[in-house]
């Protein structure tokens, strides 16, 4: 069954989690920033190496307009790290091995996987304001082309 989902104006769920480093990194931390966080699947999967990249292309003009980048998976930071290094991402992927924030975002869920249903991560964007609420949420995205919509969205393009 899938989480209650998040939408804009409501408060974004706090959160503390481990980066790729072992550095704990909270949502509280944050605040006060613009945030684009982005739910994916599994490190090093052919999708989800596509998105990573595509943020990763885009981060420079993301930061120009005021945002910073956080990925968040169920990987543990030592593959977050080796996914890191390969693909030079240098923005946050953060380890949510027990699912909690997943849930909390309402990014965890039955989908459709090749036909079949399971249970999963539902590929998800989130940007976040500086109050800490939810500005745009995006669920079941597809990882193609799905960053330069998020820049369109927010008037990047």
């Amino acid at each position: 069954m899938t989480e209650t989902r998040l939408e804009a104006g409501s408060p974004a769920p706090d959160f503390t989690l481990l980066d790729q480093d072992g550095a704990a990194v909270s949502l509280a931390d944050l605040r006060g920033r613009k945030l684009v966080i982005f739910f994916y699947p599994e490190a090093m999967t052919p999708g989800c190496t596509t998105e990573a990249c595509d943020f990763r292309d885009s981060l420079a003009s993301l930061q120009g307009a005021g945002y910073e980048v956080i990925g968040i998976s169920r990987d543990e930071p030592a593959k977050l790290k080796r996914f890191a290094e390969r693909d030079a991402l240098t923005y946050p992927l953060l380890s949510d091995p027990d699912t909690a924030v997943h849930r909390a975002y309402g990014v965890w869920g039955e989908k459709m996987n090749y036909g079949k249903v399971i249970e999963g991560v539902i590929r998800s964007t989130f940007v976040v304001d500086e109050r800490g609420d939810i500005a745009l949420a995006k669920y079941n995205v597809k990882a193609t082309g799905h960053v330069a919509r998020i820049r369109k969205d927010l008037g990047l393009d």
